[in-house]
Protein backbone atom coordinates (compact mmCIF):
# COMPACT_ATOMS: atom_id res chain seq x y z
CA UNK A 1 0.00 0.00 0.00
CA UNK A 2 1.38 3.34 -0.51
CA UNK A 3 1.80 5.75 1.83
CA UNK A 4 1.69 3.29 4.86
CA UNK A 5 0.03 4.25 7.72
CA UNK A 6 1.96 4.16 11.19
CA UNK A 7 -0.11 4.70 14.42
CA UNK A 8 1.74 6.50 16.25
CA UNK A 9 1.66 5.46 19.88
CA UNK A 10 -0.85 3.15 18.54
CA UNK A 11 -4.15 4.50 17.73
CA UNK A 12 -3.29 7.97 20.31
CA UNK A 13 -6.15 9.30 18.87
CA UNK A 14 -8.77 6.92 20.58
CA UNK A 15 -7.31 5.14 23.48
CA UNK A 16 -4.35 5.90 25.60
CA UNK A 17 -1.03 6.20 24.22
CA UNK A 18 1.15 3.46 24.08
CA UNK A 19 -1.10 1.01 26.18
CA UNK A 20 -2.29 -2.21 24.63
CA UNK A 21 -5.49 -0.80 23.91
CA UNK A 22 -4.32 1.91 21.74
CA UNK A 23 -1.99 -0.96 19.76
CA UNK A 24 -5.24 -3.15 19.48
CA UNK A 25 -7.17 -0.26 17.98
CA UNK A 26 -4.27 -0.11 15.67
CA UNK A 27 -3.95 -4.12 14.56
CA UNK A 28 -8.07 -3.98 14.30
CA UNK A 29 -7.34 -1.80 11.46
CA UNK A 30 -6.96 -4.47 7.95
CA UNK A 31 -5.20 -1.41 6.07
CA UNK A 32 -3.16 0.13 9.00
CA UNK A 33 0.48 -2.03 8.79
CA UNK A 34 2.56 -0.19 11.34
CA UNK A 35 2.57 0.67 15.27
CA UNK A 36 5.05 3.43 17.10
CA UNK A 37 5.95 2.83 20.16
CA UNK A 38 8.41 3.88 22.62
CA UNK A 39 10.55 2.08 24.88
CA UNK A 40 12.42 2.90 27.96
CA UNK A 41 14.01 0.78 31.00
CA UNK A 42 12.81 -0.55 34.28
CA UNK A 43 14.95 -0.60 37.44
CA UNK A 44 15.45 -4.19 36.95
CA UNK A 45 16.21 -3.63 33.23
CA UNK A 46 13.18 -4.95 31.57
CA UNK A 47 11.86 -3.18 28.05
CA UNK A 48 8.60 -1.04 29.07
CA UNK A 49 6.45 0.45 26.88
CA UNK A 50 6.38 4.54 27.70
CA UNK A 51 6.92 7.95 26.47
CA UNK A 52 7.92 9.90 28.96
CA UNK A 53 10.81 10.10 31.53
CA UNK A 54 8.56 11.10 34.18
CA UNK A 55 5.47 9.38 34.76
CA UNK A 56 3.20 11.92 36.05
CA UNK A 57 1.53 12.87 32.52
CA UNK A 58 0.20 9.45 31.65
CA UNK A 59 -0.29 7.71 34.89
CA UNK A 60 -0.68 7.89 38.50
CA UNK A 61 2.77 7.65 39.10
CA UNK A 62 5.40 9.78 40.28
CA UNK A 63 8.96 10.13 39.27
CA UNK A 64 10.87 8.62 36.53
CA UNK A 65 10.15 5.39 35.25
CA UNK A 66 13.90 4.50 35.95
CA UNK A 67 13.16 4.11 39.29
CA UNK A 68 10.51 1.60 39.01
CA UNK A 69 10.66 -2.04 38.75
CA UNK A 70 8.27 -4.19 35.67
CA UNK A 71 6.56 -4.91 38.12
CA UNK A 72 5.47 -2.02 39.70
CA UNK A 73 5.15 0.04 36.27
CA UNK A 74 2.74 -2.56 35.55
CA UNK A 75 0.86 -2.02 38.54
CA UNK A 76 -0.31 2.27 37.55
CA UNK A 77 -2.97 3.34 35.58
CA UNK A 78 -1.82 4.40 32.81
CA UNK A 79 -5.41 5.03 31.10
CA UNK A 80 -7.29 7.06 33.61
CA UNK A 81 -5.61 10.55 32.52
CA UNK A 82 -7.25 9.93 29.12
CA UNK A 83 -10.68 8.34 29.76
CA UNK A 84 -12.55 6.93 32.76
CA UNK A 85 -13.26 3.67 30.21
CA UNK A 86 -9.52 2.85 30.13
CA UNK A 87 -8.50 3.03 33.96
CA UNK A 88 -6.71 0.12 35.30
CA UNK A 89 -4.60 -0.40 31.40
CA UNK A 90 -0.94 -0.59 32.21
CA UNK A 91 2.65 0.27 31.15
CA UNK A 92 2.92 -2.44 29.17
CA UNK A 93 5.89 -4.56 29.03
CA UNK A 94 7.98 -4.63 25.38
CA UNK A 95 7.46 -8.46 25.59
CA UNK A 96 3.40 -7.91 25.82
CA UNK A 97 3.55 -5.80 23.07
CA UNK A 98 5.90 -8.02 21.00
CA UNK A 99 3.18 -10.81 21.79
CA UNK A 100 -0.02 -8.98 20.76
CA UNK A 101 1.84 -7.77 17.73
CA UNK A 102 3.74 -10.35 16.19
CA UNK A 103 1.88 -11.70 12.66
CA UNK A 104 -0.58 -8.63 12.90
CA UNK A 105 1.18 -5.41 12.51
CA UNK A 106 5.33 -4.24 11.87
CA UNK A 107 6.89 -1.84 14.75
CA UNK A 108 8.51 1.07 15.06
CA UNK A 109 10.37 0.64 18.13
CA UNK A 110 11.87 4.03 19.53
CA UNK A 111 14.85 3.28 21.86
CA UNK A 112 13.32 6.56 24.29
CA UNK A 113 16.84 7.62 25.72
CA UNK A 114 19.38 10.48 26.03
CA UNK A 115 22.16 8.13 26.92
CA UNK A 116 20.77 7.58 30.38
CA UNK A 117 19.95 3.90 29.62
CA UNK A 118 23.37 1.87 28.60
CA UNK A 119 21.99 -1.28 28.12
CA UNK A 120 18.57 0.12 26.23
CA UNK A 121 19.03 -1.60 23.06
CA UNK A 122 20.85 -4.63 24.06
CA UNK A 123 17.21 -5.58 26.11
CA UNK A 124 15.62 -5.04 23.03
CA UNK A 125 17.48 -6.27 20.50
CA UNK A 126 17.58 -9.58 22.51
CA UNK A 127 14.03 -9.68 23.06
CA UNK A 128 13.21 -8.92 18.92
CA UNK A 129 15.83 -11.55 18.42
CA UNK A 130 13.99 -14.08 21.19
CA UNK A 131 10.30 -13.34 19.28
CA UNK A 132 11.49 -13.89 15.83
CA UNK A 133 10.53 -10.71 14.65
CA UNK A 134 13.82 -9.20 12.91
CA UNK A 135 11.74 -8.84 10.02
CA UNK A 136 8.41 -7.10 11.28
CA UNK A 137 10.28 -3.93 13.36
CA UNK A 138 12.63 -0.93 12.71
CA UNK A 139 14.64 0.05 15.83
CA UNK A 140 14.44 3.88 15.75
CA UNK A 141 16.34 6.80 18.21
CA UNK A 142 16.61 10.37 18.40
CA UNK A 143 20.23 9.08 19.83
CA UNK A 144 22.54 8.46 17.11
CA UNK A 145 24.99 6.67 19.64
CA UNK A 146 22.36 4.46 20.89
CA UNK A 147 21.33 4.16 17.46
CA UNK A 148 24.83 2.86 15.95
CA UNK A 149 25.21 0.45 18.77
CA UNK A 150 21.97 -1.00 18.03
CA UNK A 151 22.71 -1.75 14.19
CA UNK A 152 25.76 -3.32 15.41
CA UNK A 153 24.23 -5.45 17.53
CA UNK A 154 21.60 -6.41 14.92
CA UNK A 155 24.80 -7.17 12.11
CA UNK A 156 22.57 -5.30 10.40
CA UNK A 157 19.35 -7.88 10.00
CA UNK A 158 16.99 -5.32 11.89
CA UNK A 159 16.39 -2.30 10.25
CA UNK A 160 17.48 1.27 12.09
CA UNK A 161 16.59 4.47 11.17
CA UNK A 162 17.28 8.08 12.78
CA UNK A 163 14.57 10.74 14.40
CA UNK A 164 14.96 14.16 13.81
CA UNK A 165 12.88 17.48 14.27
CA UNK A 166 15.29 19.35 11.27
CA UNK A 167 16.78 18.73 8.61
CA UNK A 168 19.99 19.32 6.88
CA UNK A 169 21.55 18.04 3.57
CA UNK A 170 24.07 15.97 5.15
CA UNK A 171 21.57 13.54 6.32
CA UNK A 172 22.05 10.84 3.49
CA UNK A 173 26.14 10.82 4.53
CA UNK A 174 25.19 10.61 8.19
CA UNK A 175 22.69 7.80 7.70
CA UNK A 176 25.08 5.75 6.03
CA UNK A 177 27.58 6.23 8.80
CA UNK A 178 25.39 5.09 11.16
CA UNK A 179 24.20 2.19 9.21
CA UNK A 180 20.50 3.29 9.07
CA UNK A 181 18.13 3.14 6.31
CA UNK A 182 15.78 4.66 7.89
CA UNK A 183 14.24 8.47 8.87
CA UNK A 184 11.91 9.67 10.95
CA UNK A 185 11.29 13.64 10.65
CA UNK A 186 8.87 15.98 11.43
CA UNK A 187 6.74 16.07 8.39
CA UNK A 188 6.74 19.99 8.38
CA UNK A 189 10.39 19.38 7.05
CA UNK A 190 9.67 17.84 4.15
CA UNK A 191 9.41 18.81 0.56
CA UNK A 192 9.55 16.95 -3.01
CA UNK A 193 13.16 17.73 -3.22
CA UNK A 194 14.32 16.60 0.21
CA UNK A 195 12.58 13.01 0.07
CA UNK A 196 13.69 12.63 -3.63
CA UNK A 197 17.59 13.42 -2.04
CA UNK A 198 16.33 10.56 0.51
CA UNK A 199 15.34 8.11 -1.35
CA UNK A 200 18.34 8.25 -3.95
CA UNK A 201 20.40 7.55 -1.10
CA UNK A 202 17.67 4.00 -0.36
CA UNK A 203 16.34 5.87 3.08
CA UNK A 204 12.77 4.93 3.78
CA UNK A 205 11.16 8.27 5.05
CA UNK A 206 8.64 8.28 7.90
CA UNK A 207 7.10 11.64 8.31
CA UNK A 208 5.24 11.99 12.02
CA UNK A 209 3.13 13.58 12.96
CA UNK A 210 0.04 15.06 11.14
CA UNK A 211 -2.67 15.23 12.78
CA UNK A 212 -5.61 16.62 10.21
CA UNK A 213 -6.47 15.39 6.38
CA UNK A 214 -5.19 18.62 5.44
CA UNK A 215 -1.86 18.35 6.23
CA UNK A 216 -1.84 14.68 5.69
CA UNK A 217 -2.86 14.78 1.82
CA UNK A 218 0.08 17.48 1.45
CA UNK A 219 2.39 14.68 2.81
CA UNK A 220 1.03 11.97 0.65
CA UNK A 221 1.14 14.11 -2.35
CA UNK A 222 4.58 14.14 -2.02
CA UNK A 223 5.80 10.96 -2.52
CA UNK A 224 3.43 7.56 -2.42
CA UNK A 225 6.37 6.10 -0.69
CA UNK A 226 6.57 8.47 2.75
CA UNK A 227 5.43 6.71 4.97
CA UNK A 228 2.92 8.66 7.85
CA UNK A 229 3.14 8.21 11.30
CA UNK A 230 -0.15 9.69 12.84
CA UNK A 231 -2.49 10.07 16.08
CA UNK A 232 -5.34 9.56 13.86
CA UNK A 233 -5.73 6.57 11.36
CA UNK A 234 -8.60 7.17 10.48
CA UNK A 235 -7.43 10.57 9.12
CA UNK A 236 -5.31 9.05 7.46
CA UNK A 237 -8.04 7.11 5.52
CA UNK A 238 -9.80 10.33 5.19
CA UNK A 239 -6.95 11.92 3.31
CA UNK A 240 -5.91 9.15 0.94
CA UNK A 241 -9.46 8.25 -0.07
CA UNK A 242 -10.08 12.32 -0.84
CA UNK A 243 -6.67 12.39 -3.08
CA UNK A 244 -7.83 9.14 -5.22
CA UNK A 245 -4.93 6.99 -3.03
CA UNK A 246 -7.16 4.13 -1.81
Amino acid sequence: MRNECVAHRGWSGRAPENTLAAIQLAIDEPDVGWAEIDVQLSKDDVPVVIHDYKLRRTTNGRGEVRNYTAEELSALDAGSWFSPMYKGEGVPLLSQVLELARGRIKLNIELKTDGRYTKLEDCVVDMIKAYGMEDEVVITSFHAPTLHNAHKLTDGRIRTGLILDGWRNSLPKELEQLGAQFLSIEFGRLNAARVELLKQAGIQVMAWTPNDERSIRKLIMLDPDVMVCTNYPDRWRGAMVAVGAM
